[in-house]
């Protein structure tokens, strides 16, 4: 089997396992309520309305899995999904909100700074940027936060048929030129829309992969 082959069969078997049941576990709001589950994970976060619901939904093949809304900082808890007994997908608040109260920012990021420290099972993070708008200072902090507890994480860029071509592939040159200065964050990005569904396959190839590696 050669190299083609090999890619073909790992891609289609990403995709088969993001087409199977997928449920809401619980939703957590405190650190003492996160749930041991014995299955690896991985989690979702970016700036509010990022589109990381919208992603989860294209990602598993749903249309209201993980609630969407146009008013950011709807998420304002940990949400567990349960992919067919094998991932744990994690949606994760989204921050950024300058209309939150900031006693409810405390209280989210203190939760994900509780949540990055203490998941044995997460595997990785990944941190959606909104393409239109490249990295932003929140982005630089919370990248700075998983530098810091040594959590490997990889860029997604959203919302990618909200701009041309050309702009595109500005704005991920743009990124990837900025994160070579963070240790955790691996090199490879990718372009996704929920929209067009450009590069869903590519992130499930990319997360079963990960996942399933052996530890280095």
């Amino acid at each position: 089997m050669d190299t083609n082959d090999i890619e073909k069969t790992s891609l289609e078997k990403a995709n088969w396992l993001f087409k199977q049941d997928c449920e809401f576990l619980r939703g957590v709001e405190k650190a003492s309520d996160l749930p041991a589950y014995n299955l690896p994970e991985v989690g979702f976060i970016g700036r509010s309305n990022v589109g990381k619901s919208s992603l989860i939904n294209s990602l598993t093949t749903r249309h209201r899995l993980a609630r969407t809304s146009n008013t950011p900082g709807r998420t304002q808890q940990l949400n567990f999904f349960n992919l067919n007994n094998q991932l744990i997908l994690v949606d994760m608040p989204g921050y950024g909100y300058a209309q939150a109260p900031k006693q409810l920012v405390v209280n989210w990021t203190q939760l994900i700074c509780d949540y990055l420290q203490t998941r044995i099972n997460l595997k990785r993070v990944y941190v959606l940027v909104d393409s239109r708008h490249g990295l932003k200072p929140n982005d630089d902090e919370m990248m700075r936060i998983l530098d810091q507890m040594a959590v490997s994480y990889q860029i997604v860029l959203t919302k990618a048929d909200k701009i041309p071509l050309k702009q595109a592939a500005a704005v991920y040159e743009q990124t990837k030129e900025k994160i070579k200065d963070y240790t955790a964050a691996y090199p490879h990005i990718i372009m996704t829309s929920s929209e067009d569904k450009r590069g869903i396959e590519q992130l499930r190839l990319a997360i079963i992969e990960f996942v399933n590696s052996p530890p280095s």
